[in-house]
């Protein structure tokens, strides 16, 4: 049995510390937008925007939202909010926010009382606010002339809150790549998670620590790598790349619509790219541990593909590289515990390195195994519900599993 703890000990071991050599030889070579280089000199040009914001009984959140966009110190840009079905006061906030003076005619207000078959609810309130064109008297695109569409589209969400300098530093960053021969059309920007208590600090570092382990975040960028992102909270996509990868009829039934967005750009031979931004924007996710995992179990299965042969391949990994290590400590005898115990120090190791941008104490490594338990259990109660309902209901329109995986 002996043998058994050491070769499992010295696999964990060994794939931690390729991850954490991986990403301490290769972080560097992100980009951090907060930094004096990506602050746009005063005679920088900018090319037109819209920014989408979709939401669904968003109250609480919305109206800072769409006062800090209102607040963007951007030249060109209007914003779209899709007011998706809401039975609490989201459309109104968002109608009164649009009347007051200081929109500025920047935010339009779109209403969506139907559902149109075929259809999830984000994703035709994205396609529908990415379809709109400027209006003739109003401040956006007043270089592009009436009835124009923007250049660049920010799909965002109804809770986010930008900093006022987050879309000039964005964009400036992607129109320069243009100049260094690599023009982006697709740029992700990674949000600061506000978090208030430990179980919400536990559940945003896990994810953080464990996406080493799937995407190789620097790797994005370059066209033959099979690495792509997507995330909600920042998809800035050039208008052009949009059209070219069918925009969101294509992704009509994608629940996972982030990631799937940043999927299709990479499929069609399109430049994306990812990068930091600490605090430019940010959000608070989720309510405490379990508020967490509940906005978390609604996807899950989705980011499976509802496949279980998926679910049971992830949930093992996470066993045996985020919670076996932490076993082996207690239970593997004498000298053999050496493998787990170099996990564990590798797993600190990236709490640490990714504290720069997630501002999460690196001591969350220790609550890491708890983190990956509650995510394992999320998963399955995410797959056990849809099929045991032989699909997933989402305000008051079930759809089957048959078409969510075509769709996905």
């Amino acid at each position: 049995m002996i043998w058994f703890y050491w070769l499992s000990g010295g696999t964990v071991a060994l794939l931690w510390t390729f991850t954490v050599v991986q990403a301490a030889l290769n972080h560097h070579r992100m980009a951090d937008i907060t930094q004096a280089e990506w602050l746009p000199p005063a005679d920088a040009k900018f090319p037109s925007l819209t920014i989408v914001a979709p939401a669904l009984n968003e109250e609480t959140a919305v109206e800072g939202a769409l006062r800090s966009l209102l607040q963007l110190d951007y030249p060109d840009y209007q914003i779209v909010a899709v007011d998706d079905r809401s039975t609490d006061a989201t459309g109104a906030i968002m109608d009164r926010l649009a009347a007051e003076p200081a929109s500025s005619g920047k935010l339009r207000v779109l209403h969506v009382r139907d559902l149109p078959p075929g259809w999830l609810g984000k994703t035709h309130a994205m396609w529908l606010g990415a379809q709109q064109r400027s209006i003739p008297g109003e401040p956006p695109f007043g270089a592009l002339g009436p009835n124009a569409q923007s250049e660049w589209i920010l799909f965002t969400d109804a809770d986010c809150v930008f900093r006022p300098d987050a879309l000039r530093r964005a964009l400036y960053y992607a129109e320069v790549s243009r100049t260094r021969g690599q023009a982006l059309d697709h740029l992700v920007v990674f949000p600061t998670a506000l978090t208030e208590t430990w179980g919400e600090r536990m559940m945003t570092s896990f994810p953080q620590v464990t996406a080493n382990l799937a995407v190789r975040h620097w790797k994005v960028r370059a066209p033959e790598a099979k690495d792509f992102i997507g995330v909600g909270a920042f998809n800035l996509i050039r208008r052009s790349a949009y059209d070219a990868i069918g925009k969101y009829e294509q992704l009509r039934l994608a629940v996972v619509d982030d990631m799937q967005l940043g999927e299709a750009v990479k499929l069609a031979g399109l430049r994306q790219d990812v990068v930091y931004a600490p605090h430019l924007v940010s959000l608070r996710w989720a309510v405490g541990a379990m508020g967490v995992v509940r906005n978390l179990e609604k996807n899950l299965f989705a980011f499976f593909r509802f496949r279980m042969s998926l679910v049971l391949g992830a949930t093992a990994a996470l066993f045996i590289l985020c919670i076996a290590p932490y076993l082996g400590i207690f239970i593997a005898p004498g000298w053999t515990k050496a493998g787990f115990a170099v996990a564990v120090a590798m797993i600190a190791t990236l709490h640490a390195m990714t504290a720069r941008v997630s501002l999460i104490s690196p001591i969350y490594f220790a609550t890491f195994p708890f983190g990956a338990l509650l995510l394992v259990l999320a998963t399955w109660r995410s797959a056990f519900v849809a099929l045991r309902n032989g699909g997933i209901t989402w305000r008051g329109t079930k759809y089957s599993l048959e078409e969510l995986r075509k769709g996905s």
